[in-house]
């Protein structure tokens, strides 16, 4: 957990407003180190008590989750469709690690749904990780409805393609290979099939895909930014 609540507490410091807000900070620092079920239930009541400021629920369901503690799983699952790419990707992180079962059903829920797909790249990386049954056939819906031309999700897109390799099930192959049509998707396509023992020809797409690559680590936070 140590390096992901490093950068969750130094995101939150910079969001603190006043000095009572600096103290409820320390306080749930404090809480956090100890470490102990006291202080796990105090974290949790907080997930639910009124009038919070999100980023004091987003600690507290941080830890709980990296934890295993099943209580931060809604609040959790919140964060993964929230607005704002930097939790989305603190709430998959603690979602990888709660082992709710509940956590697969919730990421191809949120994945696959057609109205939050400017939202989707953490629960398409989630799904990815999690290996869960839910997770290839959700991957390739999501891809195959991306598929079109002039799509402004391809960086959604390209993590399908990429967690498909990574799960090396061949029902994914039909996709994959529809995907290696699209310049910005083609090598990661090509790549992904040869770890299923499909061989593709990429040259018309080579340069698009590596543009593609390029810009998903630069424009990480845009998940609905045209490319």
């Amino acid at each position: 957990m140590e390096e992901g609540f490093h950068e969750l507490t130094d995101r939150v410091r910079a969001e603190l407003r006043s000095p009572e807000d600096l103290v409820a900070y320390e306080r749930l620092l404090g809480l956090a180190r100890k470490n102990t079920p006291a202080a796990r239930e105090e974290l949790a009541r907080m997930l639910v008590a009124v009038e919070r400021p999100l980023w004091a629920r987003e600690i507290a369901a941080f830890v709980l989750g990296c934890a295993g503690d099943k209580r931060a799983f809604e609040t959790l699952v919140l964060l993964l469709n929230y607005r704002d790419p930097v939790r989305c990707a603190t709430a998959a992180h603690a979602l990888g690690r709660l082992g709710d079962p509940r956590t697969a059903r919730a990421a191809a829920a949120l994945a696959t749904n057609p109205l939050r797909t400017a939202y989707a790249l953490y629960p398409v990386r989630l799904l990815a990780e999690l290996r869960a049954p839910q997770s290839v056939p959700a991957l390739i819906g999501t891809l195959e409805r991306l598929l079109t031309p002039h799509n402004p999700y391809w960086r959604v897109a390209l993590a399908c393609v990429e967690g498909l390799g990574a799960l090396g099930d061949r029902r994914a192959v039909p996709a994959l290979t529809s995907a290696v049509a699209h310049p910005r998707l083609a090598a990661a396509a090509a790549a992904s099939l040869a770890r299923l023992g499909v061989h593709e020809d990429v040259t018309a797409g080579d340069g698009g895909a590596a543009e593609g690559a390029a810009g998903e680590g630069a424009a990480e936070g845009g998940q609905g930014v045209s490319g």
